[in-house]
């Protein structure tokens, strides 16, 4: 198991680390803080397709903005105030394209501490258990033993970067045969083609997708 930014509360749930009840709550707390926390300051995102890695986080450095997604396959999106991500797109690193996205702030970056000590207490204040099942954290990508510690990672997340590309190669070196992707679903099955050439994938949007899943499962075990 393992969940994309918000998506990691889904996967706490699916691996028995909180109650779907608690898991719902969480979300709730940490939505309203983030909420909160993107009202203080005029910022947004954008995402950066292609490039130097290098070369796109040294310019991020130098107009104060920050890496908040590392989503493999050549993607990572950044954020910060409006005019540097402005200055960005009007000069992306070479080869580079910068994407606007639609969002309400700069999230996973320093702009969202002020949501972090609410979700903190409120995980506090929950049953956690270790997972049942090998559960991956966005942190880091390594995986977590502990239901605690993933809890702890998953908050204290919500102000750092979202290591999907390590996610993504922890995966790989765990030998994984094939993905399924929980609705709404689309991204990271996306993102798995870049990042995870030839494990077959199954994107979830409606019950019509329900037997591919299954079908795969059932390729997995045979």
């Amino acid at each position: 198991m393992a969940g994309h930014s918000v998506g990691e509360l889904t996967a706490a749930a699916l691996a028995g680390v909180v109650s779907e009840a608690d898991a719902v709550k969480l979300v709730t707390v940490r939505a309203t803080g983030m909420a909160a926390a993107a009202a203080v300051t005029p910022t947004g995102m954008s995402a950066v397709l292609g490039g130097d890695e290098d070369e796109l986080l040294a310019k991020l450095e130098a107009l104060g903005l920050e890496p908040a997604n590392f989503n493999g396959g050549g993607q990572i999106v950044v954020a910060g105030a409006l005019d540097a991500l402005a200055a960005l797109a009007d000069e992306p690193p070479a080869k580079a394209r910068v994407v606007p996205l639609q969002v309400a702030g700069a999230f996973h970056t320093r702009y969202m501490q002020p949501a972090v000590a609410g979700l903190e207490d409120a995980a506090a204040a929950v049953d956690v258990a270790d997972p049942s099942t090998p559960l991956w954290t966005n942190r880091d990508g390594s995986l977590v033993t502990s239901g605690r510690r993933y809890l702890d990672l998953l908050v204290q997340q919500v102000a750092s970067p979202v290591r999907w590309d390590k996610t993504m190669e922890s995966f790989q070196a765990a030998g994984i045969t094939g993905q399924i992707e929980l609705a709404p679903a689309g991204a990271l099955t996306g993102l798995a083609k870049r990042g995870l050439r030839g494990v077959p994938s199954v994107a979830i949007k409606t019950p019509d997708d329900l037997q591919a899943a299954v079908d795969l499962l059932q390729e997995a075990r045979a």
